[in-house]
């Protein structure tokens, strides 16, 4: 099955380690290190121009470090997308 994060954006949902609230995990100083890290790396890709409500760490390919993908969409709606 595959995930939907917006716009055109689709992910395997076999890929997908986490789905994370921005606002509330973004008051952690580990996880705003985090995706400081993941942007230097250019592993970070924004799914849509609007305002990001979530974030979804997929693991990355054989030899690969994970992708961050910046969603639009609630935490809450792309959790039931995935459970579908």
């Amino acid at each position: 099955m595959y995930l939907h994060l917006g716009q055109d954006t689709v992910v395997s949902d076999r890929d997908v380690i986490g789905i994370f609230d921005l606002d509330a995990a973004t008051v952690a100083k580990a996880t705003r290190t985090y995706l400081s890290a993941k942007e230097k790396e250019k592993k970070v890709v924004t799914v849509s121009f609007d305002l990001p409500r979530s974030f979804t760490v997929c693991a990355g390919k054989k030899g690969e470090r994970e992708t961050v993908y910046l969603s639009p969409l609630s935490p809450g709606t792309l959790e039931k997308r995935a459970n579908l």
